[in-house]
């Protein structure tokens, strides 16, 4: 599922049943974000995916954890890419902003923070120590899968990973156990 600011077309009535029906057969929803047609003259003098890309991803969280689609879709499985943008950074300015709301069961159930651990993220062009560091504060290593944005950039980013002193178990569970707990058939 391809993402352009926000779930500005996820919110859509129309693609409501769309969304009903991924979370009756428990679906895996990878989202991967676009540069949004708004912001991509904001990346001043960079490559728009630098800056836009991330941030597609966060607007894209924060919306549909906002929206309370995550509370009314309980039953995918959200896969957000790329360490979910700046989410992990942004995580504590969202609770911060919307944790203390007195409607927050209606649309966090398990308040901000619990709500972000649910989703899963994958390691995308993320695998810089900071930004591992930050998203493994933010969730086990059980909800992250290894991604790599091919052809964008290549298969070395796992190299990167085994410098960051993770056990081996979590980079057997990042490399390959929790996609295949996502998705069983590619156990195969």
């Amino acid at each position: 599922m391809q993402s352009s600011y926000g779930d500005k077309w996820l919110g859509n009535p129309a693609y409501r049943p769309v969304l009903e029906e991924l979370n009756r057969r428990k679906a895996v929803v990878y989202v991967h974000p676009l540069v949004a047609n708004c912001c991509s003259a904001l990346s001043v003098g960079t490559f728009p995916a630098v800056i836009e890309v991330p941030h597609d991803t966060t607007r894209t969280v924060t919306s549909l954890l906002l929206s309370g689609s995550f509370a009314r879709l309980r039953d995918i499985k959200w896969l957000f890419s790329h360490a979910g943008g700046t989410i992990p950074m942004m995580a504590g300015r969202i609770n911060s902003f919307y944790g203390t709301r007195p409607n927050l069961r209606e649309f966090a159930p398990e308040g901000i923070e619990g709500e972000l651990r649910r989703l899963h993220y994958d390691t995308a062009n993320a695998t810089f120590a900071p930004s591992m560091a930050a998203l493994t504060k933010l969730v086990p290593t059980s909800q992250i899968s290894y991604g790599s944005d091919y052809p964008y950039f290549g298969f070395g980013q796992f190299a990167e990973l085994q410098k960051l002193g993770l056990t081996a178990g979590d980079l057997d569970a990042i490399g390959h156990e929790n996609a295949t707990r996502l998705i069983p058939r590619l156990r195969a």
